[in-house]
């Protein structure tokens, strides 16, 4: 056995326990030996004593030699001098070939493979040499007793290293399993973290983002309109502190983790509507809003989307497009529900937006990343269509679930609490 197999071995239970049984049938045996010849009242029963005694004071100092837990030559060593003084005592006494079964297990434990089963090999001999000498006699039982021992104890101790062998195989792959359910898990945690960072970076390039720009906007235009037109700078004043009012709403409802205001107080198709009389009040764009379909109950986080894709298109084509007019068109159908947003603005190529965070985008770029990640979120799909001169078309399109058929009264347009419609740049 290895010095590793060795040193693993000694913390096992099981092999202290056999070990201590080891110790107590050499003690027995040797006693064995003693008592017999004292009591048969032979003419070497000093010399057996004195043998037996020897023997055992170097076995028993063997054990507390840490040298022979990890050094295969003072193992070597050792066994020499413990096999040297059995042989002394199987010359004067027959009684000690019944040593030779636990000298095989002593031998199998301490020294490698390669050199205990010469070492059994040997024993095994000179226990049957010993016998056979004392009984002057070689029958089948005399050669086949210690060589059955020998065989045993070599079964025992290699089915043993097969059986630790495959429980310490199977303690690493626990202890594999364990790691790599913790790095799972912290994996599944960092996305978490992750996903839930994009989805408040749209949240709030959506909406606050987009009212604090509006406020920008409108808090300048009054600066603008100081101090020959008063009564204009007035109403930007005041649709400014409106603004801040519906992006306060928003600011809350991030922390109570509610449905957008708009929402809360009417249809996908109501709010909507205030959307672009929001946008057609707080910018030049004219925005016409229509319906088509029956309006059908979608589950709120597609009417979150919807909504807050088409603030950011809006947003893109004032901020952007220079457009003077843009249509915004929801569109429900048997199992989809579309949205589309049509400028007649300056266009661009979409191919050459840059990614967003990259040296070219210089802070922007957000926008169209956040519509595409909040269509792919519910399986839909976004499609931009553009060119220089041309305007520009967002289509999104969501899937329908099965559970959203039923029929969702239409409000009423009404003033929005805050303008949306004016974002950070976004593509």
């Amino acid at each position: 056995m290895t010095e590793e197999a060795v040193t693993a071995h000694s913390l096992t239970p099981v092999l202290r326990v056999l070990r201590s049984c080891l110790h107590l049938m050499v003690a027995a045996l040797l006693a064995l030996a003693a008592v017999r010849a004292l009591a048969e009242h032979a003419p070497d029963a000093p010399a057996v004593l004195a043998t037996a005694v020897a023997l055992f004071a170097v076995y028993a100092t063997g054990p507390r030699l840490p040298r022979l837990r990890s050094s295969t030559g003072a193992a070597a060593l050792w066994l020499a001098a413990v096999a040297l003084l059995w042989t002394v005592l199987l010359a004067l006494t027959q009684d000690g070939v019944w040593l030779a079964f636990p000298l095989f297990f002593v031998q199998l434990h301490l020294l490698p493979l390669r050199g205990a089963l010469p070492a059994v090999a040997a024993t095994t001999v000179a226990a049957v040499a010993g016998f056979g000498w004392h009984t002057h006699t070689l029958s089948v039982g005399t050669v086949l007793g210690p060589a059955l021992g020998a065989a045993v104890a070599v079964a025992v101790v290699l089915g043993y290293e097969a059986l630790y062998r495959e429980s310490e195989q199977r303690r690493r792959l626990i202890e594999e399993l364990t790691a790599a359910r913790s790095e799972l898990a912290a994996a599944e945690h960092a996305a978490g973290v992750l996903a839930e960072r994009e989805r408040l970076a749209r949240e709030i390039h959506d909406t606050l983002a987009q009212g604090l720009s509006s406020i920008q906007l409108l808090l300048r235009a009054a600066e603008r309109a100081l101090p020959q037109r008063p009564g204009t700078a007035l109403g930007h004043v005041r649709q400014a502190r409106t603004a801040a009012v519906g992006n306060l709403a928003e600011a809350r409802r991030f922390v109570r983790a509610l449905s957008p205001p708009d929402l809360e107080a009417g249809s996908l198709p109501a709010a909507l509507e205030r959307l672009c009389a929001t946008t057609a009040r707080t910018s030049p764009l004219a925005v016409h809003c229509q319906v088509s379909g029956a309006p059908t109950a979608l589950p709120t986080a597609h009417e979150v989307a919807l909504l807050r894709i088409a603030q950011s298109a809006l947003a893109n084509t004032v901020r952007h497009a220079g457009a003077g007019r843009a249509e915004l068109t929801l569109s429900y159908m048997d199992t989809e529900v579309a949205l589309d947003v049509v400028d007649d603005g300056a266009g661009f190529v979409p191919a050459e937006v840059p990614a967003p965070g990259s040296a070219a985008a210089r802070g922007t770029g957000f926008g169209l990343a956040a519509m595409r990640a909040r269509a792919r979120a519910l399986q839909g799909t976004l499609v931009v269509e553009s060119a220089p001169g041309e305007g520009t078309a967002v289509a999104v399109t969501l899937p329908c679930p099965a559970t959203a058929s039923a029929p969702a009264p239409s409000a009423p347009a009404a003033p929005a609490a805050a303008p949306d419609a004016t974002p950070e740049a976004a593509s």
